[in-house]
């Protein structure tokens, strides 16, 4: 008996001794990143919220907080259990995610609900260097006028509306519209991410064409008109005489124009476009900027020598890409996807480019002023995806014209580009326009023509065989693909797609080669792409920052 008791006991002993070995070669769980709660649950952009939790740490650096959406916001202070960050622009309704360095993200139990902002009126004139903060609504009343030596800065995300003429508090009925004058500068340098927006003030679902007025560019570099021609659309002031091509108006990037190009009377040239420049020297930047749903045109150069890239016009109204009064700058990837039921009274096109009325030769009062001879490159031009129509639209005034009217003396020059869908694909008119092609002033160069009811025309003086003869000249390596051919272009099956375009061409297109960089092309201001039309197979450069359905977009938060 005493055996067994010292043998029951011995098991005991180690039993308990496996026990606390096996105690000991467990590893203590790792602290782990919790969130308790948010507060406040709900705010505008801009403003402070306390994330509270646990394992937070004490460095900034190594802490993402990450609002639904996909914005991040800015952490301003942190302890082990709570974190203070600011509401972010582009943040969206959902759940908070915080990450803190190597840990696993956690989410917020419940959901953060995005507040509307503030909301701030301005009208008449800005006359000294101003801020305007993404964590506010701004909206435009009436015309307002940034003065000779002031800045308005507007930061990353910044909403702003313009007002309906109704809300113009001159009483003159002019929606709102900004106006930077001769020696001020814009400063809207959006992100991707975060681009900068100009909108309608109406609700979402009820916006419409020429809802206010737009954004007009005014700077010091030379035209071609008389140093007191009126601008267009009752903007107050006149043109000048000036000379400076390196002017500097300011840059937008990342910028998105909606709803603009008011047309104040139902005359010609009384309209403000989406973004309308007159003399805007190449001291400016104008880069990622989308004009949707402009009631006149999409976008409209008077003179100037400013420079651009990725521009975006979508369903306009009238005409995408209209030059005028010698502007002599560049322009490298422009899309235009229009709405084949939405056109203008005055014909819609895609490119309008003239000189000046009446199209004469410089001389007299424009002597020694610069002829119009923008330099275009890598364009996409699309209209009808079916056989065009020349008739009055089911949504418009008017219809559709080419996708090139050029006239009145004009020199531009357009390289490697795509026109898809118009009545007319090219149009010389005028025999001063024709002269210009001949001797060598006017380029044009790797452009196709697809699915043109009559690809190239002539008026004006100018017979269709003779632009037919400059468009076809070997060298020139200008190409027409007919409707039945369209399909050979491998263009995207979203293309046409109003809601949901996509652009980027098929991997075996012939886009993709056959691009010319001769003569005017060969400026060093051109990336020297392989492809014709504004997209490779790879590149979407519209992805993140454009919008596609401005219409149904909430602007309040």
């Amino acid at each position: 008996m005493q055996l067994f008791k010292q043998a029951r006991y011995g098991m005991l002993v180690i039993a308990a001794g496996l026990a606390t070995a096996s105690c000991n070669n467990d590893d203590s769980p790792a602290p782990v990143v919790t969130i308790a709660s948010v507060n406040p649950t709900s705010g505008p952009v801009g403003s402070d919220i306390t994330i509270t939790g646990t394992e937070f740490g004490s460095d900034t650096t190594g802490v993402r907080v990450t609002f639904t959406g996909g914005a991040l916001a800015k952490v301003k202070t942190i302890a082990p259990t709570s974190i203070v960050a600011t509401v972010p622009a582009g943040a969206q309704d959902g759940p908070i995610t915080v990450k803190i360095g190597s840990k696993s993200a956690v989410t917020s139990p419940s959901a953060f609900t995005l507040g509307n902002k503030t909301v701030i009126e301005v009208s008449n004139e800005i006359a000294a260097s101003t801020t305007w903060e993404a964590s506010k609504v701004y909206v435009i009343k009436g015309f307002v006028y940034v003065r000779s030596g002031a800045t308005l800065t507007i930061q990353p995300g910044t909403i702003i509306k313009g007002g309906l003429p109704a809300q113009d508090p001159s009483g003159q009925q002019r929606g709102g519209t900004l106006i930077v004058q001769p020696g001020a500068k814009l400063m809207a340098i959006g992100t991707a991410s975060q681009p900068i927006v100009f909108t309608s003030s109406k609700a979402a679902g009820s916006r419409n064409y020429g809802d206010w007025g737009g954004v007009v560019l005014i700077g010091k570099a030379p035209i071609n008109r008389p140093g007191a021609t009126n601008f267009e659309g009752g903007i107050s002031g006149t043109t000048g005489t000036y000379s400076d091509a390196a002017d500097n108006s300011g840059t937008l990037k990342y910028v998105r124009i909606e709803f603009g190009g008011i047309a104040l009377s139902n005359r010609d040239n009384s309209e403000i476009n989406g973004l309308t420049m007159y003399g805007v020297g190449n001291g400016t930047t104008i880069e990622n900027v989308q004009v949707s749903y402009s009631g006149d045109d999409s976008f409209e150069w008077f003179g100037g020598t400013v420079n651009a890239k990725y521009l975006v016009a979508f369903r306009g109204f009238d005409d995408d890409w209209d030059t005028d009064w010698g502007y002599s700058g560049k322009v490298q990837f422009a899309l235009s996807l229009r709405d084949p039921n939405v056109a203008d009274q005055s014909t819609s096109n895609g490119f309008e480019s003239d000189n000046f009325d009446p199209g004469t030769p410089a001389n007299g009062a424009n002597d020694g002023l610069p002829l119009t001879g923008a330099v275009f490159a890598n364009v996409s031009n699309f209209v009808f995806q079916g056989a065009p129509s020349s008739a009055t639209t089911s949504n418009g005034s008017g219809a559709f014209g080419r996708g090139m009217h050029l006239r009145r003396n004009t020199s531009i020059s357009v390289f490697n580009s795509l026109l898809v869908g118009y009545p007319e694909g090219l149009r010389l008119d005028g025999t001063t326009t024709l002269a210009n092609a001949t001797s060598n002033g006017m380029q044009l160069r790797g452009i196709v023509l697809a699915n043109m009811t009559t690809p190239v025309n002539g008026a004006g003086g100018v017979t269709a065989d003779q632009a037919t003869a400059f468009f076809n000249t070997t060298e020139y390596a200008n190409q027409i693909v007919t409707l039945a051919s369209l399909g050979t272009l491998g263009l995207n099956a979203n293309n046409f797609n109003l809601a949901s375009p996509a652009f980027t061409v098929g991997s075996s297109s012939p886009l993709l080669s056959g691009a010319v960089w001769t003569g005017k092309g060969a400026d060093s201001f051109f990336q020297k792409v392989n492809y014709r039309g504004a997209f490779n197979a790879t590149d979407n450069w519209t992805a993140g920052w454009t919008n596609f359905n401005p219409q149904n977009t909430n602007y309040d938060k």
